[in-house]
């Protein structure tokens, strides 16, 4: 049987024990919590940039709008129009070759549009949209 004096220096020696283990409990529950952390400001960074990327994407569908909207305005119905806007070569013909367009909205995203046509009478539309430093570009062929 262990004597009084040994039982003493036994349970003299196991102080601090339970600081070291609850010490090493909380950088557990302190390292799980920030890699948590971590990943949910990451989460929101990349939710913010899709909106971004959805917004420009509609910004550059804008940009193929405005020129098939004055394309189609430099084809009157009549094609007795002697003025045509200032963007067309004539009232009848349509967009001259290599027409380019930009516009930038109220929003602060810009789009830069380029009317090409090609040798087959088809005609091609490029368009590029900017906003917060997302770009997202669009081809029309007709």
């Amino acid at each position: 049987m262990k004597s009084l004096r040994q039982i003493r220096l036994y349970l003299n020696s196991q102080k601090g024990v339970s600081v070291l283990f609850a010490v090493m409990i909380m950088s557990v529950i302190l390292s799980i919590a920030l890699g948590t952390s971590s990943l949910l400001v990451q989460q929101t960074k990349m939710t913010r940039e899709i909106s971004h990327s959805v917004i420009t994407f509609y910004v550059a569908d804008t940009g193929i709008e405005d020129i098939l909207y004055k394309d189609k305005l430099c084809y009157p119905p009549d094609c007795a129009t002697s003025s045509p806007p200032a963007f067309c070569t004539t009232a009848c013909e349509g967009l001259s070759n290599g027409y380019t367009s930009f516009s930038i909205l109220g929003n602060g995203a810009r789009y830069d549009v380029e009317f090409n046509t090609s040798t087959d009478d088809s005609v091609i539309i490029k368009s590029m949209g900017t906003y917060k430093g997302n770009g997202r570009a669009l081809q029309l062929i007709r």
